[in-house]
């Protein structure tokens, strides 16, 4: 009796066991079981292709509302745009933006926001973008244009459609750059299936968005790319800059490959259009 009582319960047990086990393989509700990545012959994510953000973090890397325009002036009751971007109507406005700064504001030093709102009052004549200069990092990423992954055992490489811009990012060390500029100097290595890229050695020109948030000549960026199915990238860059802010800070985005068979990137090499705007008044009988 009790041998049977024993041999009962045992099953009862076993099939208690694979019913858990059944129910732990499915997957959580509402969340999709993680695919199979493409990878190199060495084993790390393949994140050769073309990629692109889709958000509002080029208009202002915080949380934001839609407005009229960057650039507004005083009017008879509320603030309405400036008189350089009136014409433009609704393509000169600001789309909102639920933001892409963990924790959702930027830790401005009161000095460092000072200059901040002082550079978003004067937009259009400050904002690199508007005169095609390379656009620094993380910003090239999340501009409205695509950019290209170059990836082997041996090299990594981006190339972006905004002014022709490029990152060589090395993979071994090569010691401390030997001067400022736009893009910075770029070092990459694989923890885990994550490529971590650290990038210094940068001017302090380049802005963050259209909103004026901007940076030192210290600025340290640490981006992170982690592929989590074959056409979407969890972006995320760590933000160190001890003259501007008063703790590092963290933004994070997914980006979504160009699937489609004849993707391309194209060419938006600015510089020519902007010649007008920034040497037309060099002209012997400037235009109107």
């Amino acid at each position: 009796m009790q041998k049977a009582v024993k041999l009962v319960a045992i099953a009862v047990v076993a099939a208690a066991a694979g019913a858990l086990a059944a129910i732990t393989a499915l997957p959580v509700s509402g969340q999709a079981p993680r695919p199979n990545l493409p990878r190199t012959p060495s084993g790390k994510p393949d994140l050769n292709g073309i990629w692109q953000a889709l958000n509002t973090a080029n208009w202002d890397l915080e949380p934001h509302s839609a407005r009229a325009a960057l650039a507004m002036r005083e009017g008879p009751v509320v603030p309405v745009p400036a008189k350089e971007v009136l014409a433009l109507g609704a393509v000169g406005a600001v789309p909102s933006g639920m933001g892409v700064v963990v924790g959702g504001e930027i830790p401005y030093t009161p000095e460092g926001l000072a200059k901040k709102k002082e550079n978003q009052a004067n937009w259009l004549s400050r904002d690199p973008e508007i005169k095609c200069y390379l656009p620094g990092v993380p910003r090239a990423t999340y501009m409205p244009f695509p950019f290209q992954i170059f990836q082997s055992e041996s090299a990594f490489f981006i190339a972006y459609e905004y002014a022709g811009a490029v990152r060589n990012v090395y993979l071994r060390d090569p010691g401390p750059p030997q001067v400022d500029s736009w893009m910075g100097q770029s070092m990459g290595a694989w923890e885990g299936d994550t490529f971590v890229v650290t990038t210094n050695g940068f001017n302090d020109q380049s802005w963050f968005d259209r909103s004026g948030n901007h940076h030192s000549e210290v600025l340290k960026v640490v981006e992170r790319y982690t592929l989590t199915t074959p056409d979407h990238i969890q972006y995320e860059a760590s933000i160190e800059d001890a003259k501007t802010f008063t703790r590092p800070w963290t933004i994070r985005m997914p980006l979504y490959r160009h699937v489609n068979p004849d993707a391309r990137l194209g060419q938006f090499k600015c510089v020519e259009f902007v010649e007008e705007l920034m040497y037309g008044h060099l002209r012997k009988t400037p235009l109107r």
